[in-house]
């Protein structure tokens, strides 16, 4: 069985990240796929940008990593920018929407927050028609060269883990073996959880590579926790914007505006 570990939403918090990246190897993986927002929030923006850079096999883009590289009015914004410097944010600008793989004869599908846009945000408690939208080829995902849509769909954004299964409406009642429905699951975040655990969350997904033939494969949630203490003396120690609110943010797990 292959297995990938799937991190999102690191935001700068390097206490977290290194702790999920020595917890993926004490499993023994070797495959890590990144879905997005390195940056923002926490103040090791630039380091956690190089570590995801030098360990995942796959990067894709978020919207704090393209946000960032826009124009900058406010000081957090500017603060970050500085740090990132102009090799880094190039970077952050040129990664891909989303990545496909293959596994168990499932194709699984990962980006940051939608089929659509990096802004567009899909709520835990979307609408069924807005879930479907997810597994949609789009102009940003791409369309695989036998026409296959996605049948398991895992994103970021929304820094709360989850997973649910919903019918494939193209699937007939007559189709033997049933393809056994769509899977949708967000990775939670590594650096901010808003899921009121503060423990930093990731995925592995495991099957058969190279397999045409549906056979077994599997879907796990981490928790991770983290030197908490230390994350939030980096942050005051750096003189980072918005120090507080960050200190809120990854103590309590929760959003605070």
């Amino acid at each position: 069985m292959e297995k990938i570990a799937i991190i999102s939403d690191i935001h700068g918090n390097m206490p977290a990240l290194n702790a999920v990246l020595l917890d993926i190897k004490r499993r023994g993986i070797e495959r890590i796929i990144c879905l997005g927002d390195l940056v923002g929030k926490g103040p090791d923006s630039a380091a956690a940008v190089d570590l995801v850079k030098e360990t995942c096999e796959a990067v894709v883009q978020g919207n704090w990593d393209l946000g960032i590289t826009l124009p900058q009015e406010q000081p957090a914004g500017l603060w970050h920018q500085q740090q990132l410097g102009e090799e880094r944010l190039l970077y952050l600008k040129q990664l891909p929407f989303s990545v496909d793989v293959r596994l168990s004869g499932k194709l699984f599908r990962f980006f940051h927050a939608s089929a659509q846009s990096v802004f567009h945000r899909l709520k835990r408690k979307a609408s069924k028609e807005d879930r479907l939208a997810m597994f949609q080829n789009t102009e940003m995902t791409g369309t695989p060269t036998d026409q296959r849509q996605p049948d398991i769909v895992g994103y970021g954004d929304i820094h709360i883990p989850y997973l649910l299964t919903i019918k494939n409406p193209s699937e007939k009642r007559t189709e033997t073996p049933p393809s056994g429905g769509l899977i949708l699951f967000n990775t939670g975040s590594v650096g901010t959880p808003y899921d009121g655990i503060p423990q930093a969350s990731y995925c592995v997904v495991e099957g058969e590579t190279d397999c045409h033939v549906q056979v077994g494969f599997g879907i796990q949630f981490i928790r991770v926790p983290y030197d908490l203490e230390l994350a939030v003396r980096l942050s005051y120690e750096a003189n980072m914007p918005e120090c507080q609110r960050y200190e809120l943010e990854i103590t309590t797990a929760l959003v605070h505006k």
